[in-house]
């Protein structure tokens, strides 16, 4: 190749290289700029539906914990089985509820208790039946759940989200959260961590169109304007609203490839 001809090719060359590294830099520019609103959303997706999950877990865990730990409950809660003589709460209180779970922290069952009965429905006022420390092991003294005492704790809810509640009652146990945020990346978050619990165990409850009853009772809703995630421990299946469907399953058009969650499908 003569000298001439060699000079040549090299411009060539380095025109090409050029042009490569042009098209790169384009590339990367449009890469850190068109899709940094996408990124974001994806971010805030992916933060939301561990915050949620974890909290959900931890919730779940310390629940199926007290079970284990007293699998009889406390037999002076009122259920269908007969209340014991030395019971202090002789009317009983909850009926339908199962006495080997944490019953509702506002039950009138707590109205003599140390801490009194709370008020609401927060997962944080939750005290495990059986565990009755005190004088004369006072039934109506459980021991709440989440406390340092315990060595569990509870941390404070998942942004952009309320306190998490709950409810044992005739429909079965549940608890949840709301969110009347109308950040887009919620309901996908949502939606991404419906599908990561089997069919039936949990829903998104949309409220965004006005309040959502979550028991056949109508003590309980999702507040209008809100999004409810709600998890499941027990459902009854002839009692139980479950009103969340994320992906078509949980439905009984198209039985037995879908499944009947409740009485309110």
């Amino acid at each position: 190749m003569s000298q001439a001809r060699f000079r040549k090719y090299e411009r060539g060359s380095a025109l090409v290289y050029i042009l490569i590294a042009i098209a790169l830099l384009a590339a990367l520019t449009i890469t850190f700029m068109e899709p940094s609103s996408q990124q974001t959303s994806t971010q805030n997706t992916f933060k939301t539906l561990s915050e949620v999950e974890s909290q959900a877990n931890v919730i779940r865990a310390a629940l199926q914990e007290c079970v284990l730990s007293y699998p009889k409950g406390d037999r002076c809660i009122k259920d269908a089985v007969p209340l014991e003589a030395h019971c202090t709460n002789a009317a009983g209180t909850d009926p339908g509820a199962r006495r080997n779970y944490p019953i509702n922290p506002d039950s009138t069952f707590y109205t003599n208790a140390t801490p009194d009965r709370s008020g609401d429905h927060q997962v944080r006022h939750l005290r495990c039946p059986g565990n009755n420390p005190g004088e004369n092991n006072d039934h109506d003294n459980h021991e709440l759940i989440f406390t340092g005492a315990e060595g569990k704790f509870l941390p404070p809810p998942p942004e952009l989200f309320g306190e998490w509640e709950y409810y044992n009652g005739g429909d079965g146990i549940f608890f949840w959260t709301a969110t009347a945020k109308s950040d887009a990346f919620l309901m996908t978050a949502l939606t991404k961590l419906d599908e990561k619990f089997a069919e039936c165990e949990a829903d998104v409850v949309d409220a965004t169109g006005g309040a959502e009853e979550l028991d056949s009772d109508g003590d309980l809703e999702c507040p209008s304007g809100s999004v409810c995630f709600r998890l499941w421990m027990v459902m009854n299946n002839t009692e139980a609203v479950f009103n969340g469907d994320t992906d078509g399953d949980e439905t009984n058009s198209n039985p037995p490839d879908q499944s009947d969650c409740s009485s309110a499908d």
